[in-house]
């Protein structure tokens, strides 16, 4: 005879099957009995206690873009599962595997306003692949598996199980079966090997070939067969913001991040190409610009595991529905040695126009206050190899986003679809949990670390290394850059009052330092680097520092701010 549990206790038992060791969470009433049980399994299963429900479910983003594995969150019913809807919609605009756990009322009370019910599958289920509500012990193994099945194939994404209270107390006869198959759900679409001729025919036959690698090549572990591509053919590869760290920044066929602050060449080169080869990314607005000027001379591919993002926002030569490391396995093969010397050079140039009209006076500024492009170049030089970069949102992000060199894949995390201020600082907290052995940096803006200042807290009672760089220039940056730039320095709620960041660290037990000059700056950093744990740096820097170049939103190539008063040409 199986054995008898209550589903509070086959609900942790299913998600060891899972091979889940690690969680996050926060209890309340709703899910009390969950937590009760999990304290007879704390040698198995280490929960992280949050200062926020959006906390919990930032940092399990962290842990599941450097781990690979779906992260895990556990919350109440009504407030807390309302907490959580950010980050599920964050996760799911950034194909980020999560497994959120909810609590609810009891099955009878359901419908009546009962204390802390919220209709929680009606509310996530447009921001999650799958949401479901369990009534019924019995119900719960079977559920725990296709959730962890839904979340870590296709398009990897969040899922919802919403456990009422009874479903938790209730008796069942606990079996496990791991789910490897959902009726018309296809997560593994086939190639077909004609379609994959075509394409190594027009990249074969190409002048003006160019990569743009997304965050689908990270997600498929196909970084290795990105850079066979492009070595075999000697085909530039620019990345877009999620795409960042799937080539080593140092690789000459990286030509830089595509988009609104992107680099000058990769932008150029776009409009110039005339093949396109998009690997597992979206072609968001932030990319495109004006879709109708977009890559007009190219022809693209598009190969993306998910069909919907076919055609969808730019319509494509030819459209492939396939995972990415399988159809790169299968071009490779058929893809012949080229140089594209020409080519590669014209980009190459648009660097060095873009390096002395941008990027020298940003990383070595002869004077003034410090500014956030010379930060960043001092850590990214100063970090061992493999370092991990997560920012939050804003200019230190774009900042980060230019100015950071990758060496290792699955170096970079950010908020990239929904832009979530907030999301550094717990992000930054799981990535270090699922890489304890890997640097990680968190740039941040002083508006965004306050919007989740609390899971300092969190590092307080489940200590991590996290280095804390702090550009402060206390203002809103990017909404201020926006002010100076197309609303007339009209300066509208965007400067702030901000406290004592190191001494509000130090109250957690956390050092740190402020910095105030340049010539303190790589002092400070080596004792941050060089300390046991997390540390913060208050850098102070100058509020009118602006990220350029910019193409303005819903502009064009044709378009690329050097600076307030200046375009690019070339």
């Amino acid at each position: 005879m199986a054995e008898m549990i209550t589903g509070a206790e086959g609900l942790i038992k299913s998600l060891l099957a899972e091979g889940v060791d690690l969680v996050f969470g926060y209890p309340g009433g709703a899910i009390i009995s969950v937590y009760d049980k999990l304290y007879d399994y704390q040698d198995k299963l280490h929960h992280i206690l949050v200062r926020h429900e959006q906390g919990a479910v930032h940092a399990a983003q962290g842990y599941a873009r450097i781990s690979g594995r779906p992260g895990v969150v556990i919350v109440t019913s009504g407030p807390g599962a309302a907490n959580v809807v950010t980050g599920l919609s964050d996760a799911l605009m950034d194909s980020t595997p999560l497994v959120v756990i909810s609590g609810q009322v009891a099955s009878d009370n359901l419908g009546t306003d009962a204390f802390q019910e919220i209709d929680v599958v009606a509310m996530t289920q447009q921001i999650t692949k799958w949401a479901i509500q369990i009534r019924r012990a019995e119900d719960i193994p079977a559920a725990v598996a296709r959730a962890f099945y839904i979340a870590s194939t296709g398009r990897p994404g969040p899922v919802v199980l919403d456990i009422a209270k009874d479903a938790q107390v209730g008796l069942m006869e606990w079996t496990h079966k791991t789910c490897e198959f959902i009726r018309s759900y296809n997560p593994e679409p086939e190639i077909e090997l004609n379609d994959v001729q075509e394409v190594a025919d027009l990249i074969n036959n190409a002048q003006r070939p160019l990569i743009f690698s997304g965050h689908g090549v990270a997600i498929a572990n196909a970084e290795k067969e990105l850079y066979d591509l492009a070595e075999m053919g000697n085909i530039p590869v620019t990345a877009t913001l999620l795409g960042l760290s799937t080539m080593d920044s140092y690789n000459p066929n990286y030509k830089g991040m595509l988009g609104m602050h992107g680099n000058i060449g990769p932008n150029i080169a776009t409009d110039k190409a005339d093949v396109i080869l998009a690997i597992g990314m979206r072609f968001d607005d932030r990319v495109t610009g004006d879709t109708s000027k977009f890559a007009k001379n190219a022809k693209i591919i598009h190969v993306d595991i998910d069909s919907s993002e076919l055609n969808k926002n730019v319509k494509v030569f030819k459209a492939i529905n396939a995972d990415a490391k399988a159809f790169l396995k299968d071009l490779l093969p058929l893809i012949k040695p080229n140089r594209h010397e020409d080519w590669n050079s014209l980009i190459d140039d648009c660097y060095m126009v873009e390096y002395s009209e941008v990027i020298k006076d940003e990383v070595s500024p002869k004077s003034g206050k410090m500014k956030m492009g010379e930060v960043v170049e001092f850590v990214t030089t100063a970090v061992r190899r493999g370092a991990i970069c997560v920012t939050d949102v804003g200019q230190n992000q774009m900042f980060a986003a230019r100015y950071f060199k990758f060496t290792a894949p699955k170096s970079f995390i950010s908020s990239g679809g929904l832009g979530t201020m907030g999301f550094g600082l717990p992000a930054a907290i799981g990535a270090a949990m699922a890489a304890p052995d890997r640097t990680v940096c968190l740039f941040v803006g002083d508006g965004g670390l306050q919007m989740t200042i609390q899971e300092l807290g969190t590092i307080m009672e489940h200590p991590v290394a996290v280095k804390i760089i702090l550009l402060n220039n206390n203002f809103l940056g990017n909404v201020r850059q926006w002010q100076t730039l197309f609303f007339h320095s009209r300066y509208s709620q965007t400067q702030m009052l901000n406290p004592d960041f190191v001494a509000l660290a130090g109250a957690y037990g956390i050092p740190g330092e402020d910095v105030t000059s340049r010539d303190d700056l790589p002092a400070a950093i080596d004792r941050m680097l060089s300390y046991d744990g997390t540390y913060l740096l208050n850098v102070d820097i100058d509020a009118t520092d602006l990220i350029f170049p910019m193409i303005p939103a819903g502009g064009s190539v044709d378009n690329i701010m050097l600076s307030p008063d200046k375009k690019f040409s070339f």
